[in-house]
């Protein structure tokens, strides 16, 4: 059994994204549900977010991303030879997603994977692509986060409706001498499997807000701080803190709480809500593109949600 006798690392190239043209803000929703604006403000931190139109799908969405991600690193899709689609709320089960993308991107004969980790899939995606680059089996990744939440979305539910949102971010990873994408720190707490799911009948999305709130405040830090840890750097090294956006009264305590609030911290779900997979990459890209984010520092990517499942990395933004 032969392996690389000098595996190389990997490195982010490019960075896109792709958000529905449909803006949805507090003062509609109130409309429809008993809330609104300052409520939703107050517990949530959202003001507006992204919907998707019936007719745009998730495959849609990520492809969009995929295409300005390769725009970004310089790339063209035939040099892809592995995507991975982190997604939970694809239409369709054949093709899935990343086959999908890479046939409407033209990349010729890579691996495509679709992975379910719900809000958490973008990081044990791009911790596979990650490893995939690593031992060979790949040597550049387009590795996206896409999802279409609202379809799933009890528009009758206050503590649901007010966050949930669309669109889709991505990454390209290619070959590094010097590893720029540190190992990943994941798990699962089977026990809160129930806290958020999406399942028959009624197959919508249903979320125990105050047992996610609770574990996040309590043990989210502690397994961020070990994914900093992991790829042998301190928190005074971290410039730059991206976690999945599930609510601002989350995000702000996490930043607390790693001693990272004066570093940029993205808080993308203020404007793009909750958008599950895609919101690490998308958020990261969406600064990124807009000069708020500096190339080539430590940042620290930390996703967690359904399944109960977690998963947290370090890695260099690109050098512009």
């Amino acid at each position: 059994m032969r392996l690389p006798a000098n595996p190389p690392g990997s490195a982010i190239l490019g960075l896109g994204h792709y958000q529905p043209a449909r803006i949805l803000d507090n003062h509609e929703i109130a409309r429809s549900v008993e809330t609104s604006d300052e409520w939703i403000r107050s517990r949530t931190g959202v003001v507006t977010r992204r919907v998707a139109a019936e007719s745009e799908t998730v495959a849609d969405m990520a492809i969009a991303a995929g295409r300005q991600a390769l725009a970004d690193a310089g790339l063209p899709a035939s040099e892809v030879d592995l995507v991975l689609v982190a997604t939970t709320t694809t239409e369709d089960r054949v093709p899935n997603t990343a086959g999908r993308v890479s046939a409407a991107l033209g990349a010729l004969r890579p691996a495509v994977m679709d992975l379910n980790v719900a809000c958490s899939g973008f990081a044990h995606a791009l911790a596979l692509a990650d490893q995939s680059i690593r031992c060979g089996s790949a040597r550049t990744a387009l590795v996206i986060g896409a999802e279409k939440l609202t379809a799933f979305t009890d528009w009758q539910d206050r503590g649901t409706c007010v966050l949930t949102a669309d669109g889709a971010g991505a990454f390209v990873l290619g070959v590094s001498d010097t590893p720029r994408v540190g190992p990943v720190v994941w798990g699962s707490r089977p026990d809160m499997a129930p806290s958020v799911t999406i399942q028959a009948p009624s197959h919508r999305f249903v979320q125990d807000g105050r047992t996610v709130f609770k574990w996040a405040i309590g043990e989210a830090a502690k397994l961020a701080r070990s994914a900093v840890e992991a790829a042998g750097l301190g928190l005074d090294q971290i410039q730059v803190l991206a976690p999945h956006q599930a609510n601002l009264r989350i995000i702000e305590p996490l930043a607390e709480q790693l001693g990272l609030a004066d570093r940029v911290v993205v808080t993308d779900v203020v404007e793009s809500g909750n958008s599950s997979a895609a919101s690490i990459p998308m958020g990261l890209s969406k600064w990124w593109h807009a000069g708020r984010i500096p190339a080539d520092v430590p940042t620290l990517l930390f996703g967690f949600g359904g399944g109960f499942a977690y998963a947290g990395q370090v890695v260099m933004t690109p050098r512009r």
